[in-house]
């Protein structure tokens, strides 16, 4: 299935790293700061009975992830960029996966002490959820928990071309720990 989206396009210096293994390329774009960046993973548009996306969602692994952004040894080069805007989230329920880590006694009125948070006595926790949201926009990229700014332009000029314009891969990594903050 096709569908049009709304494209952003920028023209800057980025690493960029062709992964022949995986039949995909890397495209690494730093934040404001350099402190993180979004890769973008993009899978040749391969036409047999898989998609290049499910190709290289089967070879994603922790350590493939971190040797394909893996940047240091790859040169920035005069890159035109070309980027759908795209806003994804996930939620999910913590008390079963808090309660198997042993915290088990904050869900239970009885058990439960938060004397140290507040003087009112019966507080326990109901709920625990965990809610992730990643917009990419012309303002650039809003995350909770990590966010950043990379200003998008219209372009002219078109030197190499990086245009994800099919089904596609991403993380934002803080660089400096190398630990992946969001992946989609």
């Amino acid at each position: 299935e096709h569908r049009n989206v709304p494209m952003m396009c920028q023209t800057g210096k980025y690493k960029l790293a062709r992964r022949q293994e995986e039949q995909g390329t890397v495209l690494e774009l730093p934040y404001t700061g350099e402190e993180l960046s979004i890769f973008i993973l993009l899978p040749k548009n391969i036409c047999d009975e898989s998609t290049g996306l499910e190709q290289l969602e089967s070879a994603v692994t922790y350590e493939k992830l971190a040797e394909w952004t893996n940047t240091e040894n790859v040169y920035p080069q005069k890159i035109t960029v070309y980027l759908p805007q795209f806003r994804m989230g996930e939620s999910c329920e913590l008390i079963s996966v808090l309660q198997a880590l042993g915290l088990r006694g904050a869900f239970i009125l009885e058990q439960a002490d938060f004397s140290g948070l507040s003087r009112e006595p019966g507080l326990f926790l109901s709920k625990a959820i965990h809610k992730s949201v990643v917009e990419v926009n012309e303002e650039g990229t809003e995350a909770a928990a990590a966010t950043g700014v990379t200003t998008i332009l219209l372009c002219l000029h078109v030197p190499y071309e990086f245009r994800t314009d099919h089904l596609f891969l991403f993380l934002i990594k803080h660089n400096l720990s190398k630990n992946i903050l969001f992946f989609g």
